[in-house]
C-alpha cells in the first residue's frame, strides 16, 4: 500500500464562546493512519473531537475497544486515556479539534447550559446525527482560501460544531433556553414598518393606531421620534417608492397605476407624483426609455 499522507495541520489560537464559556482553540487537523497512535491523554479542561469520515479502526479508550467506521464521532476529555488503530487494509481518515476551556470560565458554567451539557461528557462515542463531516469541510474550506471574514467563519463554525456535539450527546432535546421577545418600542417599529412595507396603498392611521395598541394621537407622536416624520409623509414615500417601480412597467398606464396606488383619480395620482419627485409620471416614464429626453 502506497502510505503517502494529505495531512492537514491548523496550529491555531482561536477564541470562541458559548453561553459566556470561553473555548480556546489550539489545534485543528486532518489525518491519515497507516500505523497506530499510542495512547495518551489530554490535560486540565482539555478536550478532543474526533470525527472519523473515511476508512476503519479501533480506539481503545480507557481499556475499552471500539470500531471506528464512516461517520463515527468520539470525544475525550479530561485525563481519558486513548489509542487510535487503523485498518491495514483501509486505513481511516479523521478529522479532529483540540481546545482547552479557560481555566476562569470552568468555575462559571451555567448549569444546564449547552457548555455545561459539553463539558460534563468526559467520553462519548458513537455515530454522527448531526452532520459534522460538512462543517468539517467548510472549517478547513475557510482555513485553507482565508478569504474575506474567514476568521468570523472559522469561529461561527466552531461554535456549531461544538453545539451539535452536544446534540449527539442527547438525541435532539429541546432547548430549555429561548431568545428574549422583542421590547415594546423594538415591536412597535417592526410593526410600522411592515405595515407601509405590505399595506401603504390602504393603511390609515386609525388602523395603524389600532395594531399598535395606540392612540392615534400616540401614534403621530412616536412616528415623529423614531422616524422624524408625520404618518401622511411615511404614506406618501411608500406609495411614491411603488409608483416608481410601476412607471418601468409598460404594460401598467398611469390609471392602472393611479388604481393600485388607491388614488381615487388618475388626476391625484399624477398630481402627487409631480409634488413629489418634481416631474410628472409621463416624463419620468419617458426618461426612463430616453435618459436624454
Amino acid at each position: 500500500m502506497n502510505q503517502t499522507t494529505n495531512n492537514t495541520i491548523y496550529g491555531l489560537d482561536v477564541k470562541t464562546t458559548i453561553d459566556n464559556t470561553t473555548f480556546l482553540i489550539l489545534n485543528i487537523a486532518f489525518e491519515h493512519f497507516f500505523k497506530p497512535l499510542p495512547r495518551h491523554s489530554h490535560g486540565n479542561n482539555s478536550y478532543e473531537l474526533h470525527y472519523i469520515p473515511n476508512g476503519l479502526g479501533q480506539a481503545v479508550i480507557d481499556g475499552s475497544s471500539y470500531e471506528l467506521t464512516p461517520g463515527t464521532l468520539y470525544m475525550t476529555g479530561p485525563h481519558v486515556e486513548h489509542e487510535q488503530i487503523p485498518s491495514p487494509m483501509d486505513p481511516m481518515t479523521e478529522y479532529s479539534i483540540y481546545f482547552q476551556l479557560q481555566e476562569e470560565d470552568a468555575l462559571l458554567v451555567f448549569s444546564g447550559s449547552t457548555a455545561d451539557k459539553f463539558l460534563k461528557k468526559r467520553f462519548w462515542i458513537g455515530p454522527d446525527t448531526q452532520n459534522l463531516g460538512v462543517l468539517m469541510e467548510q472549517l478547513f474550506y475557510e482555513l485553507k482560501y482565508k478569504y474575506t471574514g474567514y476568521m468570523i467563519q472559522v469561529e461561527a463554525l466552531l461554535q456549531q460544531c461544538l453545539v451539535k456535539v452536544v446534540r449527539n450527546y442527547e438525541g435532539n432535546r429541546f432547548s430549555k433556553q429561548h431568545f428574549a421577545p422583542s421590547n415594546l418600542i423594538d415591536g412597535k417599529t417592526l410593526i410600522i414598518e411592515r405595515a407601509f412595507l405590505y399595506h401603504y396603498e390602504t393603511i390609515t392611521l386609525e388602523n395603524l393606531a389600532k395594531t399598535l395598541g395606540l392612540s392615534v394621537r400616540q401614534t403621530e407622536r412616536f412616528l415623529k421620534k423614531y422616524y422624524g416624520k408625520t404618518f401622511q409623509q411615511k404614506k406618501q414615500e411608500a406609495r411614491m417608492s411603488a409608483a416608481k417601480i410601476y412607471l418601468t412597467d409598460k404594460r401598467l398606464s398611469i390609471t392602472q397605476i393611479a388604481e393600485k396606488l388607491n388614488y381615487s383619480t388618475s388626476q391625484h395620482f399624477t398630481q402627487a407624483f409631480r409634488q413629489h419627485y418634481g416631474i410628472t409620471a409621463n416624463k419620468y416614464r419617458r426618461q426612463l426609455q430616453d435618459p436624454m429626453d
